[in-house]
C-alpha cells in the first residue's frame, strides 16, 4: 500500500477503571515515566497513515491537559457515559472534515505493536472492508455460571482486540443507529456486525493486552521494558 489515505485514530479514554481500586482513572497510571494514555498515544502517532489523534475523555476530567502532548497532533473531544457514546462523539466532531477512514483504539492498550497496525492498515485499505486485530483463543473455553455446562470448541474463537478499522461514514451510522435504538455495542465491530457489515479479522500478537486490573499492569510494565529493550538492540 504506497497511495496516501485520509485516516483519523480515536482513542476513548473517557472511563474510571473502577477494577483497579484507584482513585483517578486507569489510563493515568504510569508504566516506567509516562502514563498508560501517553504510551498508548506516542504508539498511534508513530504510525506512519494516521493523520491525526482524537481522544475522548470525561468533561471532568482533570488530568488529561497537564499531559505532555505537545509533539502529537492530538484533540481533546466531550467522551460519553459508554465506549460507543464516546466513539460517536469523536466521529461527530470530524463531520466539518471528515477522513475515509477511521482508527479506533483502547486507551489502556499501550502495547500494541505498531507492525500489526500497518497490517490492519494495509489488509482494510486493500479490501475496501473494514477490520479489527484479533487473537486465536489459545485456552480450553467453558461455558456455565456456577458449573460447567458445556466445552465451546475454540477452532473458530478469537479475542478481539484493538485497533479497530472501519470506513467513517459506515462506522458513524452504524454507532448513530446502534444508540438511538437502545442497542447494546461492546466495540466497533459489534456496531458494524448488527447492520451486517463485514468485518475482517487480522491477526495480531497476543500480548496486546488491555489494561484492566492491577495484575494487568504489573504484566504490561513487565512487557514494556521489553519492547524498549528490543528497540535499543536493534
Amino acid at each position: 500500500m504506497n497511495k496516501a489515505i485520509s485516516l483519523a485514530a480515536v482513542v476513548p479514554a473517557a472511563g474510571v477503571g473502577s477494577r483497579m481500586g484507584l482513585n483517578h482513572p486507569k489510563q493515568y497510571l504510569k508504566i516506567g515515566e509516562k502514563t498508560i494514555l501517553e504510551h498508548t498515544l506516542i504508539k498511534l502517532s508513530n504510525v506512519e497513515h494516521i493523520n491525526h489523534i482524537y481522544v475522548a475523555v470525561s468533561e471532568e476530567d482533570s488530568y488529561f491537559d497537564d499531559l505532555d502532548l505537545a509533539k502529537l497532533n492530538t484533540t481533546r473531544v466531550l467522551g460519553g457515559k459508554e465506549r460507543a457514546d464516546s466513539v460517536l462523539n469523536a466521529l461527530k466532531s470530524m463531520q466539518a472534515d471528515p477522513p475515509e477512514w477511521v482508527l479506533v483504539h483502547d486507551a489502556a492498550r499501550p502495547l500494541v505493536d505498531i507492525k500489526d497496525i500497518d497490517k490492519l492498515i494495509t489488509s482494510c485499505i486493500d479490501t475496501g472492508e473494514g477490520a479489527i486485530l484479533a487473537s486465536k483463543v489459545k485456552d480450553t473455553i467453558k461455558k456455565g455460571d456456577k458449573y460447567i455446562e458445556e466445552t465451546v470448541p475454540r477452532e473458530r474463537l478469537w479475542q478481539a482486540l484493538t485497533p479497530q478499522l472501519f470506513p467513517y461514514q459506515a462506522l458513524l451510522s452504524a454507532l448513530d443507529s446502534a444508540l438511538n435504538e437502545g442497542a447494546m455495542v461492546t466495540d466497533e465491530a459489534s456496531a458494524m456486525e448488527r447492520v451486517g457489515q463485514p468485518v475482517a479479522l487480522v491477526s495480531g500478537r497476543s500480548d496486546n493486552i488491555k489494561i484492566t486490573t492491577p495484575e494487568d499492569h504489573a504484566l504490561a510494565c513487565f512487557l514494556m521494558a521489553q519492547q524498549q529493550k528490543s528497540i535499543e538492540n536493534v
